[in-house]
């Protein structure tokens, strides 16, 4: 069994996690063919790689979201998105 990975977010770009950054998220999500991405917000689970997913979780400012990735390329996967949230001024880290 792969071993799975996550990181948890609290989302602080005021907008939320609206249609560009969401694209950034699912762009990079997509470049690892091994690794299933998701995001995991308010009880729901969605695939990274489908923008309507990612949207339909209506992340908005003070939100926590848990980016989980499993597969082949997870470390580098989780990494990639990890840099996405924070470049993009989406999210911080959450302890």
């Amino acid at each position: 069994m792969d071993y799975i990975m996550q990181t948890t977010f609290r989302i602080i770009d005021e907008d939320g996690i609206h249609a560009r950054p969401a694209t950034a998220l699912v762009n990079t999500a997509t470049k690892f063919k091994g690794t299933e991405a998701f995001a995991e917000a308010k009880g729901k689970k969605v695939t990274l790689k489908s923008i309507l997913g990612v949207l339909s979780l209506g992340l908005e400012a003070g939100d926590t979201l848990t980016l989980i990735t499993e597969g082949s390329e997870e470390a580098e996967a989780l990494n990639a998105l990890q840099e996405v949230m924070v470049k993009e001024g989406l999210g911080e880290v959450h302890e």
